[in-house]
């Protein structure tokens, strides 16, 4: 089952049937909010706005790993996370679609792992590509097939916020390869792997990240949510077009 995480921009989704609202809880406490069950194009699928009804929590309060548990006792083997990103290389200016395939991670304090040792066996997870491949490239024939242009390479920096990054921070992770920054992909990716789920990272682009572009002395917010919401509805687009896809293969 496709399950769908919404970030900043993405509060639902927009052709999805609402079937119920379902309270989940785990042994990690509560997830972000209650799961929203339904279908886009005949197949099931399960979304969970990150920050919770409203936009209330901040990255590093995301309570992930109810967030990813939750998730997969719902029945999901495939998550799909839509993240809203600073570019901070040519080719990921505001408004692009992006679909990385790697991640830094600079948090810290985050509850990062269920393998602590102190209810489940510490386990050493191969980690050396975060995404998974296979739904990466369902993900990208997705876009193709909803004619959404998209960059399908990237490596996402993760980030602790909720401020902004500096210039010098960006420089930083610039010599260290990354062409996105953002807020929630870890430990989120690496939850998912421990559970065995089908993960992948579908970005939009809202703003150069500080130092590059137009962010060059400051990052300004004027044209933030409107370069956000039309970057949100082609996601939208893919996403819809990823559920057909897989009501498509379940039927067949």
């Amino acid at each position: 089952m496709l399950a769908v995480i919404g970030g900043s921009g993405l509060a639902g989704l927009g052709r999805m049937n609402v079937v119920r609202r379902q309270i989940v809880r785990t042994p990690y406490g509560d997830p972000s909010g209650p799961l929203v069950v339904g279908e886009i194009g005949g197949a099931p699928v399960l979304f969970l706005p990150r920050h919770g009804p409203g936009h209330v929590l901040a990255p590093h309060r995301v309570n992930y790993r109810a967030n990813i548990w939750a998730l997969r006792e719902s029945g999901a083997t495939d998550i799909v996370a839509v993240a809203a990103v600073g570019g901070m290389a040519q080719n990921v200016g505001p408004g692009v679609i992006a679909v990385p395939e790697q991640i830094i991670d600079y948090t810290y304090g985050r509850e990062h792992t269920y393998c602590d040792g102190s209810d489940r066996k510490v386990t050493h997870v191969d980690f050396t590509r975060p995404y998974s491949d296979e739904l990466r490239d369902q993900v990208l024939a997705a876009a193709g097939a909803s004619a959404v242009a998209v960059v399908a390479s990237g490596v996402y920096a993760a980030t602790q916020g909720p401020r902004l990054e500096t210039a010098a921070e960006i420089a930083r992770m610039q010599r260290d390869g990354a062409t996105l920054v953002g807020m929630t992909g870890m430990p989120e990716a690496a939850l998912a792997r421990e559970l065995s789920l089908r993960y992948a990272h579908l970005c939009a682009v809202s703003n150069w990240a500080a130092g590059c572009g137009d962010s060059m002395r400051a990052i300004s917010h004027a044209n933030i949510d409107a370069t956000l919401d039309l970057a949100i509805g082609r996601v939208q687009q893919i996403i819809e077009q990823l559920a057909v896809a897989y009501h498509g293969r379940s039927s067949g």
